[in-house]
């Protein structure tokens, strides 16, 4: 007889060995109410992810162009993120500390497909992105909406049918993920590949997993544009710039190539070990030195702006509204320019990957485009080639996921990213090769 005063056994963990064959499961009436529940599920967890992204867009704009105007101020001042950075840090701290979980996994440990989030943990979730987001930190939305995404679709599951069994949860849970980023990436496909490459899932359990994913998905996008169409705000969506015609890829860009792969490797294993130095110094005394940590943030962005002249959202934000223009505009940089932002951009990035809530997906995206700018401009490099490479190798290097990684560069730069794409493969290969040797183990 158990002793009422104790607590009480954890549930046994989720073992997929004890699971009945894939083949068995897809014949299954249970699996096709999965699907259809799948894509009910679609409907309201892409709807939050539209409204949570427009909310932190409405914040933005609040906070760093309207409220500085309001108080009065004819030109924002170059200290001005410095004091949101610090309130983004203690709000954040305070949603890791006193709300269930952990407000999310640390960004410093990589991309993670989030699993079966519990619902408890959706409130701190929740808190810690929309301050981090909305008040500069540079990171991007796209590893809290997974979380989210799943949090909502496992708490659905559970008000459908408490005794559900953990794989369905786990199925739901993914659906949910799906739905939440469907357009973010720039197209549902992406997102699938984000999320199956991260978990590691594969073999005949793969497409289990995967098909209602995909109907979550593709619900989801049919809401984002549904929801655009209706309110006017926007998809919300990896945007294409509007670049000159790319060339065929010539011999001496598959040498860049190799060189920019190496280049990548490099700086995302510093942008890493320092994240991972930072981040235990942080967790001494989070309220205390999470502020700190978006005061140096804050001190990053008055030096790149005091410098160089540019605007201060260079720097601040996940970089994901701000790299078509930087793209568009590359002929008005100037190498030193691109140099001190891809510097202050980068240790920014390594700070907040230490300290606060979001994805690395954008700014590893933003810096490696800012590198083959600049290498563009000294080299006879095509600027676009270049912005290309190193996009596709900085985000392998810093997600550790290459099919993922080339797949976004090619959507990104549309008809360009298609006719680079083999230099691209090779740019994030050899990223991908020697990121293993150089990333440290977190």
């Amino acid at each position: 007889m158990t002793d009422p005063t104790l607590p009480p056994e954890p549930a046994p963990p989720f073992d997929p060995a004890a699971l009945p064959e894939p083949v068995e499961l897809l014949k299954s009436n249970g699996y096709v109410l999965l699907l259809v529940i799948g894509a009910i599920i679609g409907v309201p967890v892409a709807a939050f992810a539209y409204f949570f992204l427009k909310l932190v867009a409405q914040a933005q704009e609040y906070l760093f162009t309207t409220l500085p105007d309001d108080l009065g101020f004819h030109t924002v001042p170059a200290w001005w993120p410095v004091p949101l950075l610090v309130l983004s840090g203690l709000l954040v701290a305070a949603a890791i500390k006193y709300l269930p979980g952990t407000g999310g996994h640390s960004p410093a440990d990589g991309f993670h497909a989030a699993g079966a989030i519990p619902p408890i943990e959706l409130p701190g979730i929740i808190l810690a992105a929309f301050a981090t987001l909305s008040l500069g930190v540079v990171l991007g939305p796209e590893a809290p909406l997974i979380a989210i995404g799943s949090g909502l679709g496992v708490l659905a599951i559970h008000l459908l049918k408490r005794d559900a069994p953990p794989m369905a949860a786990v199925v739901i849970g993914v659906a949910g993920s799906f739905a939440a980023v469907s357009t973010l990436l720039g197209s549902p496909i992406v997102g699938a590949f984000l999320l199956m490459e991260a978990a590691g899932l594969g073999g005949a359990l793969l497409g289990v997993v995967l098909v209602p994913g995909l109907i979550a998905a593709g619900v989801g996008s049919l809401i984002f544009v549904g929801l655009d169409d209706w309110t006017g705000f926007g998809t919300f969506s990896l945007s294409v710039p509007k670049l000159p015609a790319a060339a065929s890829p010539t011999g001496a860009e598959f040498l860049w190539a190799i060189v920019i792969g190496v280049a990548a490797a490099v700086l995302a294993a510093g942008i890493k070990r320092l994240a991972l130095f930072v981040r235990p110094l942080v967790a001494r005394n989070s309220l205390l030195f999470t502020p700190v940590a978006g005061l140096a943030i804050g001190l990053l962005v008055v030096l790149f702006t005091q410098v160089t002249d540019r605007s201060s959202s260079f720097v601040l934000f996940s970089g994901q509204d701000q790299l078509p223009a930087l793209l568009e505009g590359a002929a008005g940089w100037s190498v030193g320019a691109l140099v001190l932002l891809m510097v202050c951009k980068g240790v920014a990035y390594s700070i907040s990957l230490s300290s606060f809530r979001g994805g690395p997906v954008f700014p590893g995206l933003f810096i490696g485009a800012a590198g083959g700018v600049a290498l563009s401009s000294v080299t006879d490099l095509p600027m676009v080639a270049g912005a290309a490479m190193g996009m596709g190798a900085m985000t392998t290097a810093m997600l550790g996921l290459p099919l993922t990684s080339v797949l976004i560069t090619t959507l990104f730069l549309s008809a360009d990213g298609v006719t680079l794409m083999p230099v691209v493969i090779v740019a994030s290969a050899v990223s991908y090769v020697a990121s293993a040797r150089l990333t440290p183990t977190p």
